[in-house]
């Protein structure tokens, strides 16, 4: 038998440093996992870790990773926002079962900083109708991401920030330790619905200062020194 289409290529991440590369199988989203960004989009607050309820997740698909930084303003849309995240790749098909938040880190190759790119009012049409938000969310080039740095070089990622500037001009800027839902919670949230393997990305969540995004506007962000993805908004 004989394939009928020829099958995608899958995205691969550049390893810094390395002439590796990570293959992506899926991209989960973490939403509303800093409490200044669910404040400023008029969500619920968590005052401690026994009233955060549960994460929110979304999904996107592994072939919205832009790589290059180069980003066409996407259709259907006038309002689109950037989001600057920690994105985490798990090198490791997680076990059986729902992990223990002690052993999540275990599964974590590397991390890397992204932009959940949002078309904000096709998310905000479908909110207000109690409908799915995909649209929103999962659409082509909705991920750029940098390249992915080992976890040994990373070290204790909660010590870490993460910022995004915009045409020189800081925009969002959050400390991984004001994360509602950490890298282990949320590993162990996840397992709970889906089998978690090797080539799985995690978006961790955006802190305060969310806006929108014009052709021409250029972007910055970073991982601390550790990790940065420069590019630009293309023209429709």
């Amino acid at each position: 038998m004989a394939d009928v289409v020829s099958a995608p290529a899958p995205v691969r991440i550049p390893v810094d440093g390395t002439s590796d590369h990570f293959p992506v199988r899926r991209i989960y989203c973490v939403g509303r996992n800093f409490a200044d960004h669910a404040r400023e989009m008029g969500a619920a607050v968590p005052t401690s870790k026994t009233d955060r309820g549960t994460p929110v997740f979304f999904l996107k698909p592994a072939d919205a990773v832009v790589l290059d930084g180069q980003v066409p303003y996407p259709p259907g849309t006038k309002d689109l926002h950037h989001e600057v995240e920690l994105v985490v790749a798990l090198g490791k098909d997680a076990p059986a079962g729902v992990i223990d938040p002690a052993n999540a880190l275990d599964l974590v190759f590397g991390y890397g900083v992204g932009l959940d790119l949002t078309r904000r009012d096709l998310q905000g049409n479908a909110k207000a109708k109690g409908l799915p938000w995909d649209i929103g969310k999962a659409f082509d080039h909705s991920a750029p991401v940098s390249s992915l740095v080992p976890a040994a070089r990373v070290g204790d990622y909660t010590q870490h920030t993460i910022s995004l500037d915009i045409n020189g001009e800081r925009r969002q800027h959050g400390a991984l330790t004001d994360l509602v839902w950490t890298v282990e919670d949320i590993v162990h949230e996840l397992s709970k619905l889906y089998a978690l393997k090797a080539g799985d990305l995690i978006f961790m969540g955006t802190p305060a200062g969310v806006a929108a995004l014009v052709p021409g506007d250029r972007f910055h962000a970073t991982l601390d020194d550790i990790a940065v993805l420069d590019g630009r908004i293309l023209p429709a």
